[in-house]
Order: structure tokens, then sequence, then C-alpha cells
């Protein structure tokens, strides 16, 4: 097998998104300003910088006003700002719009803006790489290097060209090393490397569990009429019943709507689909009008952070820290992470230029972490922390209740002294025997769609001769415990239908159908026993989502 090449750099970043791309330009600006040289590479398993980008979005520009005060000027796509901010109660035949005195100024989204997010990313990287960082799509960093001291020193990329049996091919690539004096872990949310060093420093022992949401997204073109640019519209109640989740609805531009669906991952029925709970609520009498006569263009799943302050691990270890959506600085209740990943990475940015410029410069970045504990992006997810834990240990009507009474007392500075807890998303299952079965209407191919049809929409694609990137630890546990105690839930929740119950020999066997895989993550967090493990596959594969 051929020798790895290696490259240098004062710092390696693992993931080309939001906060991947701002922590490099900020290295490369406190560079410029202080007339030093600074080498930075960012590291995108996606096919290209945004291929793998789904958001909603609603983007609060206070991080882009810090890091590229310009970037109105400099041709950002951010366009359409915010105009109207509806929240609607949905019951099944109607919906009540809550009013807007109702929440916290903090919980208003009217002059923030809306668009792709995948966009806003390209765009951010060709600042980067406007200030000389290397940026290398299509490259999945697919294990971490350690010195001597178990000092983090950097990443390996994946090895290109080994076939289904684990065996090189003829067109075998050995990946590279990658050394950097830091190293920063953007991966987004459930990063598998970011899993590896929580686990091995152990980075969450002071933690609450981190828990997540799955976020099913569609992109429509609707009927001129029917648009105007500006409005959002978020959503609560129908067709969930006791599990945390809901709707949105953004009007971009060009006739464009961006409207998904997030389903709490805490749930407890097996039989409950997030996929068809989302093809359902399109079917609500106040949504299916607007989407008549429109057409579909774009699908994607991913999961989101939701444990809040109390759920950030340790953020340093040596040689390194996690920024982003790794960490999981998504303010929950005001539905946005973006802003939050982009101050973060800039803060530990700032930690790592200002310790490179040390003659002995420090292993850990403690100033990211203090100076974290200092910012806006700390209070802003401390006044935040109760919400998603409210209403998922009350229940959608009592918890949003005390959810919004602890919002609103701490926007007027009446700070309550409790924080409450999660339990980790894959221990809230009850068994099938305890579990009501769900009746899905079947799909009508104008509003509600089939999974196969939308995965052809995410644009996903995977080599089929290359090892399984969904790792069983233990295959039996399929069939002993999933089937037989929970009758196979993750052919449910997967967004994809990439796991799939058979009969072989009049027996129940668990096909994993990993080439539709949209890389959500889902998966890796739900199963019952933690059987199932999602490891990157090769660089460039996956979804490729044009605007989302």
């Amino acid at each position: 097998m051929s020798e790895r090449e290696s490259m240098e750099y004062d710092v390696v970043i693992v993931g080309a998104g939001p906060a991947g791309l701002s922590a490099a330009i900020r290295l490369k600006q406190l560079a410029e300003k202080n007339d030093q040289d600074i080498t930075v590479c960012v590291l995108e398993k996606g096919a290209e910088v945004g291929a793998h980008i789904l958001s909603g979005a609603i983007i609060d520009p206070i991080a882009l006003n810090e890091l590229i005060p310009d970037w109105r000027e400099r041709g950002a796509p951010l366009t359409v700002k915010v105009t109207e901010s509806p929240h609607w109660v949905l019951t099944p035949k109607k919906h009540l719009t809550l009013p807007s005195i109702f929440l916290p100024s903090f919980m208003h989204n009217k002059g923030f803006y809306t668009g792709s997010l995948g966009s806003l990313c390209r765009w951010l990287a060709t600042e980067a790489e406007s200030l000389g960082v290397d940026i290398f799509p299509g490259f999945v960093a697919a294990d971490i290097l350690y010195d001597e001291n178990d000092q983090v020193k950097g990443v390996i990329t994946g090895d290109m060209g080994v076939g289904k049996d684990g065996k090189a091919r003829p067109d075998f690539q050995p990946g590279m090393e990658l050394r950097g004096r830091y190293t920063f872990f953007a991966e987004g949310a459930r990063g598998h490397l970011t899993k590896r060093v929580i686990r091995k420093f152990e980075l969450d022992a002071e933690s609450q569990p981190q828990v997540y949401g799955l976020g099913i997204k569609e992109l429509w073109e609707v009927l001129p009429e029917k648009h105007i640019a500006g409005r959002v519209i978020h959503t609560q109640g129908w067709p969930l019943k006791s599990e945390v989740g809901g709707g949105f609805i953004y009007h971009q531009e060009n006739n464009q709507v961006s409207l998904g669906f997030v389903v709490g991952l805490g749930y407890s029925n097996p039989y409950l689909s997030p996929f068809q709970e989302f093809q359902r609520w399109k079917e609500h009498p106040s949504i299916r009008p607007l989407l008549e006569g429109g057409r579909r263009i774009a699908y994607g799943a991913r999961v989101i952070n939701e444990g809040g302050y109390q759920a950030i691990p340790k953020l340093i270890f040596p040689g390194g820290a996690l920024i982003g959506c790794s960490a999981g600085f998504v303010n929950v209740p005001r539905i946005k992470g973006t802003h939050g990943a982009m101050k973060s990475a800039m803060l530990a940015a700032d930690a790592a230029f200002a310790a490179i410029q040390k003659e002995t410069p420090s292993d850990l970045l403690q100033d990211y972490s203090d100076n974290f504990e200092k910012s806006w992006l700390a209070a802003e997810l401390k006044n935040a922390r109760n919400a998603e834990p409210a209403i998922a240990h009350f229940g959608p009507l009592i918890g949003s209740a005390i959810a919004g009474t602890d919002l609103w007392m701490r926007s007027l500075g009446i700070k309550l002294p409790f924080t409450l807890g999660h339990h980790p998303d894959n221990s809230t299952l009850v068994s099938k025997n305890k579990a009501k079965k769900l009746n899905y209407p079947k799909a009508d191919g104008t509003i509600s769609f089939d999974r196969l049809s939308s995965v052809y929409l995410s644009n996903t694609q995977h080599d089929e001769n290359e090892p399984c990137h969904l790792k069983l630890k233990d295959p039996s546990v399929a069939i002993k415990v999933n089937w037989e105690e929970y009758d196979s839930p993750e052919s449910r929740y997967c967004p994809a239908g990439v796991y799939e119950i058979i009969e072989e020999d009049s027996k129940p066997r668990l096909q994993i159908n990993a080439q539709n895989c949209l890389h959500c993550k889902t998966c890796d967090i739900k199963d019952p026993t933690g059987n199932i493990e999602w490891v990157a596959p090769q660089g460039g594969e996956g979804p490729n989502y044009p605007n989302m």
C-alpha cells in the first residue's frame, strides 16, 4: 500500500459550513492585519462547498456583521429581508395565529434575512479563498492524527478506491495526512470525528446529553400570485401530539418557498415516521393551497442540535477545538444556529491566532473557552436553556407555557434558579407492545410524496463498490432487539428509506440501502441500543444540494 503524503498547516479545519469558513476567514484577516503569515486549510466532504448544507434558513446577521462588515456591498447572497413572521398553532382543520406580543423581542424575525445557507457558504468560500485559504472539497476527514502525547495534530483524509470487500481496487489512492498546530472540528451536528474527540477527552463529562431534532425540508417553486417575498411562518401543534416539533414556511426569492418540518428525536412511539408527519403537515388546509399549482424542486434532511447551553461539551482539547454545530450552538426557541456557529468560530480563531504568535504556544486554547462564556452568544443561549426541555418534559401545552414564562422572565433579567436536563434520544422509545400503530395516508404525488422519489431530488450518490458507511456493531441486534422489541423503528425514522426489513428463508433480515443515505445522522442518534454507527464514505459522496 502506498505511503501517505502529508501537508503542514497552522490550522486545519474540518468542514466548510458557516463555522469552518468563518474561522478560516477570521484567521486570515488577523494575519493580514498583523502583517503575519498563517496557513489555513478547510476540508469539505461534499462534492463542492454547500453540497451538504441544509437549513431553513432565517439568518440573524449579527456575526456576519462582525466578520465582514461590508458583506452587502461585497455581494453576499442575503437579499430577502423578513417582512412578517406570524406564528401558527395548528388544529386538524385550521390555524390560530399567536399574537407577537406574547413573544419576547429576541424571538422576532423582522429585519433578518431568509435564503439559502448553501449559497451563503459558497460565497464565504470565495471570500476565504481570496484571502489565501486552501479549500479541499470532495475530501473527507476519515481519522484523527495524534502525537506521542495524545495531542491532536491534524487529520487523515479518506482512502479512495477501496472495494466493498475492504480491499484496494486498481484505482486505489491512499488518504493524505493534513497536519496542523491546531485542528478545528466544524462537522455540523453529530460529526463522526467530533464524537471520537469528545469520547477520547471526555469533553461531555460535565454537560447534559446532546439531543436532536430531525429537520426535513423541501424547496418549492410556487405560483407568483401566492408568493410574498419575506413572509416567514412557523407552526406548532398538528399533526404532532405529545412530540416536540413544528413546521416552517419561508418565502424566499424567485417565487421559491422553503418549507419543512422538525421532529424532536426524543419521541417515544417506534411507529412514528418524521417523514410521513411532514407529508401530512403539507396537506393541512392552511398550507396545501400555497403549494397547489407549484412544483417541488429539492428535498433534503439533517439533524439539528437541540440540547442548548447545558448540552455544550467542553470546547477545547489538546491541539484543537470544537466550533459551530459540532459543539451545539443552536438557539432552539429562536430556531437559529448560523450566527452562533459563526461567532464560535471567530472566538476560536482569535484564540488560535494569539497562541500561534507566542514563542511557546499552549496546546489548549483556553482563551476560546473563556471568551465564549463572556460573549453575547453564551448570554443568548443561557436565556434559552429551558425552552426545549420544558416541552420535552411537560408536553406541548404545559411545556410551551413553562418555556414561554421562562423566556420572558430571563429576557427581563429575572434568572430562574434551575436548568432543566435531557434524556438521550435513543433511550425514549417504548416497546411495540405498548405503542399505537400509526396509519399514514398514501402520497398523492402532487403535494405529498414517497421517500424514494424525494431522495431522487437530493442528488444523492454513493459508489456501490465501497465499504458500507453505516456500521452495525453487532448485526444480530438488528433482529433480536430492534425488530423483536421495537418492530424496526429505523425503517421509519430514516427519511431516505435506507433501512428495510426483508424476508429471507422465511426470516426477517435488515437490508441497508446505503446508496440512499442523506448523511442526516438520525440512525446514529436514535437507534435504541446505539448499534448503528455512521462513518464517512468516500469524499464527494452523499447529497448534492443546489441551493438549500
